[in-house]
């Protein structure tokens, strides 16, 4: 069982993505999703990502907070 605590950061790591403020920053600069499109339905993920990123919310597992936050963040 993963008790450790997680973060944005934790979160980019775990898809594959730079995880520093910088590539959080970049990430989030660079891709928005579109009104009323969910999280792993955008088009810049690959299967994997989508695949982790909708398990996360549809199971409200330990992620979903900061997939949820994400979310947030590209809705901006």
């Amino acid at each position: 069982m993963d008790t450790s605590r997680h973060s944005l950061s934790a979160l980019f790591d775990q898809l594959g993505l730079p995880s520093d403020r910088a590539g959080i920053d970049s990430f989030v600069t660079g891709h928005k999703l579109a009104v009323g499109q969910s999280l792993a339905d955008a088009p810049f993920w690959n299967r994997a990502q989508a695949t982790f990123l909708r398990d996360a919310l549809l199971e409200d597992s330990d992620w979903a907070e900061e997939a949820d936050e994400l979310a947030v963040l590209l809705s901006r």
